[in-house]
């Protein structure tokens, strides 16, 4: 017999559902909660989820588990009343500036007001007294919006394994705070953004920095270029009412150039520059007894995090620049015109804001701007992005290779580092191009290659807990591995901190990280050309300007080095 209970008069069969909470979604019945979040601990602080059963009694659905012939209402003239109290409570202790937030029509608290016809607040507001903390390169924390749901600190202790930020202080005194209440700069925070990724308000937001490059744009002065990464293409469109994963590079590119952007090039060019770079550098270490395994560098939240928890793998991390700098320096290097020039990055990633304001890059990037900000920027400009005509970037950074793209999704590197790394080696072709033990949205995967008699094992990590895992198990000398990427966000940049994001409860029907690295692969299996070493482009950079691939012009513009950093 199967298991069931009765929810507002509707029978609900239990399949396995860890709690009330999702048991009700899947019959249709929305119960509001904001700290609720299927991937992360339950908390079951904001008490806007509870249920009312038969005794008149209350309980919250995000920490019960359903039992058999439980029969309970979500929605009683007791429930609203307690709901909209809860409601009015925050908002008393809340800032209420909407209209110049961020988080403005995408805000929890804002929908649940508006959803329970909240129409005053009988308490007094003093929290817009408080000061936002900007210190940081990547993210805003604005204390006057935030509700105490706790999303951020779990996800940073959590899944991020950062531990950045935490409670601190009791009653109501209590805030979401660094260690001795400093600054983010001063805290370990890496600039992942995963944080602001779950806040249901406007209490974390990634860092804006539009109103600098629409300054630079309106300057006759100045030109100005941009460079579009792989994971942008299949997150922007879903703003403008494209299926998830849709791949509007086409589209974006004509509206960065009615924006003024003087030249839009693809930052698919530089990742396969990476793959060619990189793939050469993994085999010196393989052949020549080099430090093993080595680490993959593209993740700037990834690097900060070893420089500041691992300080003695920093040999291990490959001495590429990701591909955002070393097109910048390309690019940079290659400019000869008389205007002064400005080089703008549209990333998914937050933390790229950090890695273009390290010293030494010697400022290539000028601005980093995520995939949100230029979603604010289209519209502030009043385009009509659905209807716009598709443009090709500008050359000579219009070739990439399939490899190129899929480094927007985990596993992209390492696949597109195999393809070129086993070719290399072996002097043969490769019957199939697609290495599918590491794709997927796992968060650690690993596999094993025999390449002409040479074992090469491999793991893919995405998400800080399982890079510390892997890094502890690396250090203790139980992980036999040649090659490991490591991606910050779950997922991979697909997700990063920069993106649209998504309510993982609301839409958990939604695979939204999986389709857009589906957007990906297709672009990579519709290419003719699917190995980085095949990119006519990249030939020509080494043939015209690099020279040998790991020489000397080619160190010094596509490589660096790091160092520890003091916690």
């Amino acid at each position: 017999m199967s298991e069931y209970m009765i929810i507002d008069g509707i029978k609900v069969e239990i399949e396995g559902e860890k709690n009330i909470l999702e048991l009700a979604r899947k019959a249709g019945i929305e119960i509001p909660a904001f700290c609720y979040d299927p991937e992360l601990s339950i908390y079951g602080a904001c008490r806007m989820c509870m249920f009312e059963d038969e005794r008149g009694r209350f309980d919250a659905s995000c920490s019960c588990k359903p039992r058999d012939g439980m029969v309970i209402k979500t929605n009683t003239p007791r429930l609203r009343k307690y709901r909209k109290m809860i409601l009015e409570l925050l908002l008393a202790n809340h800032c209420r500036d909407c209209t110049i937030c961020h988080k403005s029509g995408k805000c929890k608290l804002q929908e649940f007001a508006y959803k329970f016809n909240i129409e005053g607040v009988r308490f007094p507001n003093n929290s817009c007294s408080l000061v936002a903390d900007k210190s940081s390169n990547c993210i805003v924390k604005d204390q006057s919006k935030c509700i105490l749901c706790g999303k951020c600190v779990r996800m940073c202790n959590e899944i991020q394994s950062v531990g950045a930020i935490d409670y601190a202080f009791r009653g109501s005194k209590m805030k979401i705070s660094t260690a001795f209440d400093g600054d983010m700069v001063n805290s370990p925070c890496v600039g992942c953004g995963q944080c602001a990724a779950v806040c249901p308000t406007g209490a974390i937001v990634i860092k804006d920095d539009a109103d600098l490059v629409w300054k630079a744009l309106g300057d006759a002065e100045t030109e100005v270029s941009v460079q579009i990464a792989p994971a942008v293409r299949v997150g922007l469109g879903t703003e403008f009412g494209f299926e998830e994963g849709t791949n509007v590079m086409g589209k974006l590119v004509t509206a960065l150039k009615e924006m003024g952007f003087d030249k839009v090039y693809d930052t698919n060019i530089s990742a396969d520059l990476t793959i060619v770079e990189e793939s050469n550098e993994l085999i010196n270490r393989i052949q020549n007894g080099g430090k093993l395994p080595m680490f993959t560098s593209c993740c700037p939240a990834w690097i900060r995090f070893a420089e500041e928890n691992y300080p003695d793998l920093i040999d291990n991390i490959s001495t590429c620049k990701s591909p955002m700098q070393m097109l910048a320096a390309t690019v940079k290097a290659m400019y000869k015109g008389e205007k002064k020039h400005i080089h703008v990055a549209i990333m998914p990633c937050s933390a790229k804001k950090d890695e273009g304001k390290r010293e030494k890059f010697n400022g290539t990037v000028d601005f980093v701007l995520t995939t949100q900000e230029v979603v604010r920027m289209i519209r502030e400009h009043g385009i009509h992005f659905n209807h716009l005509t598709e443009t090709l970037p500008d050359n000579p950074f219009e070739e990439y290779t399939g490899a190129g793209v899929i480094f927007g999704a985990t596993g992209g590197v390492m696949e597109a580092a195999l393809r070129t790394a086993v070719e290399t080696i072996t002097g043969e072709k490769l019957a199939n191009v697609e290495f599918t033990d590491v794709r997927g949205m796992e968060g650690v995967k690993e596999a094993e290659y025999d390449v002409k008699g040479l074992k090469v094992k491999v793991a893919v990590v995405s998400g800080l807990k399982n890079a510390r895992d892997l890094c502890d198990k690396v250090r203790a000398g139980k992980a036999d591995y040649q090659f490991i990427e490591v991606m910050s966000c779950p997922g991979g940049c697909v997700n990063g901190g920069g993106q649209p994001f998504v309510d993982a409860f609301t839409r958990s029907d939604l695979d939204y990280k999986g389709l857009r690295a589906k957007g990906l692969y297709k672009d990579d299996a519709e290419k003719a050309k699917r190995k980085s070493h095949e990119n006519a482009g990249v030939k020509a950079l080494y043939d015209n300007f690099f020279g040998e691939i790991g020489g000397h012009k080619a160190h010094e513009l596509l490589h660096t080095h790091y160092e520890p950093r003091k916690k």
